[in-house]
C-alpha cells in the first residue's frame, strides 16, 4: 500500500510542476488590461493602424464616388454621340435626296477612316514593303489596324498594295470590331477590354474614359486618334 501511495504522491508532484510551468509560460490574454500602462510604442502602433484604416476607408469611398460620376458622364456622352451619329446620317440622306431630285450626282464626303488588313505572310517580302508593314503595325498575316486617311498613309499603302486589303469602315463595323475583337496595349501586354477602367488608365489624359469614347475617337478620327489607335492592339482576324 505504501508504494502505491508514493507513486500517487510523485504523480501529483509532477502534475503540480507541469501546471506551474504552464502558468509561467502562458501568454496572458489580457496583455493590456483596462487601466494598465500601455507602452508608448504599442500606443503609436494602434494609432497608426486606426489612421491607416480610416484613410483606406476614405480613399475607397472617394474612388467609388469618382467611378460612379465617371459612369454617369460616360452614359451622357454616349447619348450625345448617338445623337451626333444620327444627325450626320440624316444630313447625308437629305443631301442625297436633294441631289436626286435636282438630277445631280451626289459627291459622298471624303472618308477619314481606313481599316487595313494584311493578306500575305512574310515569304518573299523585300525589305522596303516589310519596313512599311512594320510601321503600319501589320506585323503578322491577318492583322488589322485603323488608320487615318492622309497623303503619307495613302503613299505607304501604295508601296504595300499587293500585301494588304483595305476599306472605309462604317460605324457598325468600327463598333463591332472594338467590342468583339478589341484588345488594349497595357505595359506592352495584350489586355482584353473587359472594363472601362483599362481605357481610363491608359487614355484618361486624352479625355477617353470608356468604350464609347474610344469608338467615337476612332470613328470620327478625333484629335487623339493617334493615341487611341496605338492603344488598340492590332486586330487578329481569321482568314
Amino acid at each position: 500500500g505504501s508504494s502505491q501511495q508514493v507513486r500517487t504522491e510523485a504523480k501529483q508532484q509532477r502534475v503540480g510542476h507541469f501546471a506551474a510551468m504552464a502558468e509561467r509560460y502562458a501568454i496572458s490574454k489580457d496583455t493590456i488590461a483596462e487601466g494598465a500602462v500601455v507602452p508608448e510604442q504599442v500606443k503609436l502602433k494602434f494609432q497608426l493602424n486606426a489612421l491607416l484604416a480610416e484613410e483606406k476607408k476614405q480613399a475607397l469611398a472617394a474612388k467609388k464616388k469618382e467611378r460612379s460620376e465617371q459612369r454617369h458622364a460616360l452614359k451622357m456622352r454616349t447619348l450625345k454621340y448617338d445623337k451626333e451619329y444620327a444627325a450626320e446620317q440624316r444630313k447625308l440622306v437629305a443631301l442625297r435626296r436633294e441631289a436626286k431630285l435636282a438630277g445631280d450626282f451626289f459627291v459622298e464626303p471624303e472618308a477619314k477612316l481606313l481599316f487595313v488588313i494584311r493578306i500575305t505572310g512574310i515569304m518573299k517580302l523585300s525589305p522596303k514593303p516589310r519596313k512599311v508593314l512594320q510601321l503600319l503595325r501589320l506585323k503578322q498575316l491577318h492583322n488589322g489596324v485603323f488608320l487615318k486617311v492622309n497623303k503619307p498613309i495613302l503613299n505607304m499603302l501604295k508601296l504595300v498594295q499587293p500585301y494588304v486589303t483595305y476599306g472605309y469602315p462604317s460605324l457598325k463595323t468600327t463598333r463591332e470590331l472594338i467590342y468583339k475583337r478589341g484588345f488594349g496595349k497595357v505595359n506592352k501586354s495584350r489586355i482584353p477590354l473587359m472594363d472601362n477602367e483599362i481605357i481610363t488608365n491608359s487614355l484618361g489624359d486624352c479625355g477617353l474614359f470608356g468604350m464609347e469614347d474610344l469608338i467615337h475617337e476612332i470613328f470620327t478620327v478625333g484629335p487623339y486618334f493617334k493615341q487611341a489607335s496605338n492603344f488598340l492592339w492590332p486586330f487578329k482576324l481569321s482568314a
